[in-house]
């Protein structure tokens, strides 16, 4: 067997980033920056109310109550006329532009209008003001090259003019699921020894929520002929094939044989659990995925090989979920020759995480993971962890934030 962080080393070796293209802010939640974002001006370009009040001198507003002139009313996307002079005050609106003169906003809340004037009651000097570049100063890099793009990044982008940032352009990935005992999810009646295909629908929802485009392959029976014509297909529309099922060492797991006919295969066993088998190669140019048959053990490979592959694909700086240290919340008994990653429920007791089993932890039960938090990673050469030792979990709920070659 292969340990685990080798074959993620020779996976991610394999990788290389996807072209680069300007993509409208509309389509590029998820995308990665191919090169640093340098603001071109400052947020927000100019000084600004954040309140909606009254724009005045600090020296006016130091002993109070105190009356004022109000000489001018200014809502937000206009610019004040006057000059905010000794004795005078300038209704604003928030986002409207500080007018000259002003250091201060007093909140409409602290002040009593009348007829022309206007009584301040409660004031904080020099308050309630959004200065020029508070957000971001003009020059500076407001953005790394292989930045994931979330929707505050967008929001951000958006207000210093980039409407159409330079990223890695999204990967392509064709899916199938293999197996005579296969059988598309609507199907209303199983026969005898069918199953429904879990798997499709898991790397489809896994894939989108990466910013993958998928293209779906369908359910390939145990004939060799039709998977070689699915993987060929597959290779020529994609950058990337990933298979479920058909890489253990059954008479019938063709994916191994076929991808030797067809390409390389780099390994297919690897000292872990769940998903030991596991199938990595070639098609032509075009790396392929082989996943095992059971839906838990697609998850884990999807985690611990797919989802970094394509995340190096997409020029992402970080390729790996987080891992934040916990305790077991109960006694875990595991396989010491394999990196196991167990599903678990993670609380906060104390002041610290606590990891309980989501359920089973068979491979093919899928409604404990959905039910998980977290993985639970048990290094090699523990058999044991008792309730209250130290556990890592790695958080797949949350966005990655470990490199290459972290541990």
């Amino acid at each position: 067997m292969r340990p685990l962080p080798d074959a993620q080393r020779d996976v991610l070796a394999a990788m290389r980033p996807l072209p680069v293209e300007a993509i409208s802010l509309w389509n590029a939640l998820g995308l990665a920056l191919a090169k640093d974002v340098v603001a071109p001006h400052d947020v927000p370009p100019f000084a600004n109310s954040a309140m909606d009040g009254y724009a005045v001198r600090a020296d006016d507003v130091g002993d109070l109550p105190v009356e004022l002139d109000v000489i001018e009313d200014v809502p937000a996307g206009h610019v004040a006329d006057g000059r905010v002079e000794p004795g005078t005050a300038i209704k604003i609106m928030t986002g409207a532009p500080l007018p000259s003169g002003a250091d201060t906003v007093v909140r409409v809340e602290d002040t009593e209008p009348g007829e022309g004037k206007v009584m301040i009651l409660a004031a904080e000097p020099r308050a309630n003001v959004r200065r020029a570049g508070g957000d971001v100063e003009a020059g500076t890099v407001v953005f790394e090259a292989g930045t994931r793009l979330t929707p505050p990044h967008l929001g951000s982008l958006a207000t210093i003019g980039v409407a159409a940032p330079e990223v890695h352009r999204r990967p392509r990935v064709a899916i199938l699921s293999t197996g005579d005992e296969v059988v598309p999810p609507d199907t209303a009646e199983l026969g005898p020894g069918m199953i429904r295909d879990a798997n499709r629908p898991l790397l489809t929802g896994l894939l989108d929520e990466l910013g993958a485009e998928v293209i779906d392959l369908g359910i390939v029976g145990d004939d060799a002929d039709a998977l070689t014509s699915s993987l060929v297909r597959g290779a020529e529309v994609a950058d990337v094939v990933a298979t479920s099922g058909g890489v253990s060492m059954g008479e019938y797991d063709l994916v191994k044989a076929v991808l030797a006919e067809l390409g390389d295969v780099e390994f297919w066993k690897v000292a872990m659990q769940p998903a030991k088998p596991f199938a990595f190669g070639h098609l032509g140019e075009t790396p392929l995925f082989g996943l095992p048959g059971n839906p838990v053990s697609v998850m884990v490979a999807f985690e611990q090989f797919l989802r970094p592959a394509l995340l190096k694909m997409m020029g992402s700086r970080f390729l790996f979920r987080p891992r934040v240290p916990a305790v077991a919340g109960e006694r875990f008994v595991t396989d010491p020759a394999k990196t196991v990653f167990l599903r678990v429920i993670v609380a906060v007791e104390d002041g610290r995480w606590v990891a309980r089993s989501a359920g089973s932890q068979a491979s093919n039960v899928l409604s404990a993971a959905a039910a998980a938090d977290a993985f639970a990673v048990i290094p090699v050469g523990v058999d044991v962890v008792d309730r209250g030792d130290p556990v890592t979990l790695e958080m797949f709920r949350w966005p990655e934030n470990r490199r290459e070659g972290a541990p």
